[in-house]
């Protein structure tokens, strides 16, 4: 009668110990998905960044310089969408400096006089927080999967199977004045 309780009791200990690794791989997995979509999001909200920048600076509403400048910023960050991820966070980087450059809240207040300039400027201050909080909930994602994948029992057992190591994505997102200060 012993025995046959020691076996249940380790029949049902490893049922548990499958579980608990089964809910794992499922969480893990769970995180890859969101790891993709939200780097899905952040890719539409990079391409819509740039196509905004893009209409500001072919609208005649900033100096001559200031629109080669970032139409040159704009472009490069768009056709950088298919490069590999550092070339494309230095290109998206590139493009947040000169809005930054650009778009003094001077510059700002004027071009939001003009007409169609106020609705660009809104625009285009939505699409650079929308592109903040994508980055954040990827890199948030990234975080969580890495602590996940880093515990023994998931390095172990490789939980994630042969998925690569998630990254974070790092560039320069920061805001133009001229929009913060609107």
């Amino acid at each position: 009668m012993s025995a046959w309780w020691l076996v249940g009791v380790l029949v049902v200990l490893l049922a548990l110990f499958g579980l608990y690794l089964s809910m794992t791989a499922g969480r893990i997995d769970h995180l890859h998905k969101r790891i993709d979509t939200s780097a899905l999001a952040l890719d539409s909200h990079l391409i819509r960044r740039s196509a905004i920048s893009t209409e500001i600076a072919t609208s005649a509403l900033l100096d001559p310089a200031s629109s080669m400048l970032l139409a040159d910023a704009a472009h490069r960050a768009r056709t950088s969408a298919d490069a590999e991820v550092d070339e494309r966070a230095r290109a998206e980087s590139a493009l947040s400096g000169v809005l930054c450059a650009v778009l003094s809240p001077e510059d700002a207040a004027f071009v939001s006089g003009e007409p169609d300039g106020a609705a660009m400027l809104a625009e285009l201050q939505a699409a650079c927080r929308r592109v903040q909080l994508s980055r954040r909930f990827l890199n948030d994602a990234v975080r969580a999967c890495r602590q996940l994948r880093g515990q023994r029992m998931a390095r172990t057992f490789r939980l994630a199977g042969h998925t690569p190591w998630p990254e974070t994505w790092e560039m320069d997102d920061t805001m133009p004045e001229g929009l913060v200060a609107r």
